[in-house]
């Protein structure tokens, strides 16, 4: 309810403001369960793409949005929870797979839930190697993956900026992929996940990385090139 009610009071604002243009909508089903893979330029990105999907979109968020201390935090963790995002711990092994779980469970109830497959915004506006969580989900759940680039995202709100620029805002949808094969098998896993990230890069256009995002972002910390 807290979800409908903010998109409703949101949506003329931002349609007004940012003038969203938006190609291939109809290709995300209107029902049934279905995985939003979108690449991640800003945190703007997680609220853009919902307004203009039809449904609601439920992101497997980090769980530290919600456990932030202060009336900061607390003010962050209504600000996730009323964009219909889901705290899951994603810091590796038993972590990751109770994410996975959580977003086998919800597609098992129908829902259509959003993902970053890069797993971390990008540095420097490129395209990095794609996690194979979604692949493992998509293959275990049947759900098809509509792809979505986003665009202009990180000029309308760069990392650390509060207060968004007045920009147009573009987003493009894919045709559904589907996926099938042994969900336990690595190199199915990694060759899905591939094939997922090669369409966001022919939607997007952006330079491609075979580099974790979260590797490149550690490197730069480091002073080093990429």
């Amino acid at each position: 309810m807290v979800y409908t009610t903010l998109k409703s009071f949101l949506s003329p604002l931002l349609m007004l403001g940012f003038r969203p243009k938006v190609t291939g909508l109809r290709q995300v089903p209107t029902v049934g369960p279905v995985i939003i893979a979108s690449n991640h330029l800003s945190f703007s990105d997680s609220i853009f793409m919902p307004l203009v999907v039809p449904r609601k979109v439920t992101f497997l968020a980090k769980s530290e949005y919600f456990t932030s201390p202060g009336v900061k935090g607390l003010l962050k963790k209504l600000t996730f929870k009323a964009l219909g995002q889901v705290p899951v711990d994603r810091a590796g092994g038993r972590r990751s797979e109770a994410a996975l779980l959580t977003g086998l469970e919800l597609l098992k109830e129908g829902a259509c839930i959003g993902i970053y497959p890069e797993g971390t915004r990008s540095p420097d506006g490129r395209l990095y190697k794609g996690r194979t969580g979604i692949a493992r989900m998509a293959i275990e759940s049947g759900a098809p993956v509509v792809p979505v680039a986003m665009f202009n995202t990180a000029e309308i709100q760069p990392t650390g900026k509060v207060v968004p620029k007045l920009q147009r805002v573009e987003m493009v949808f894919g045709e559904p992929m589907y996926f099938e094969g042994d969900s336990t098998n690595v190199q199915v896993l990694r060759e899905a996940t591939d094939r997922i990230m090669k369409t966001l890069q022919q939607l997007s256009g952006q330079e491609f990385v075979d580099m974790y995002a979260s590797e490149a972002k550690s490197r730069l910390a480091r002073g080093e090139e990429i």
